[in-house]
């Protein structure tokens, strides 16, 4: 039997992005991570969603990775 693992669920504002390319790029980054199930990003809200699972991945991991991208993570 496969133990189901909570899945968490986290909207950043990030910033500079200006286009679905940039959405793309921010989706595809985080999904390559262990532990990301879905990233959407939403260049007009500046906004990203993850679901993702805190055993795998840290929230610090995350951010680093959309920050390694050229955008910035706002408060």
């Amino acid at each position: 039997m496969v133990e189901s693992v909570p899945m968490e669920k986290i909207v950043l504002r990030v910033e500079g992005m200006k286009c679905g390319g940039c959405e793309s790029s921010v989706k595809n980054l985080l999904e390559t991570l262990d532990g990301v199930a879905l990233a959407s990003a939403d260049h007009a809200a500046n906004q990203v969603e993850i679901d993702f699972e805190s055993a795998l991945v840290s929230l610090d991991e995350l951010k680093q990775v959309v920050s390694d991208a050229g955008y910035t993570i706002a408060a």
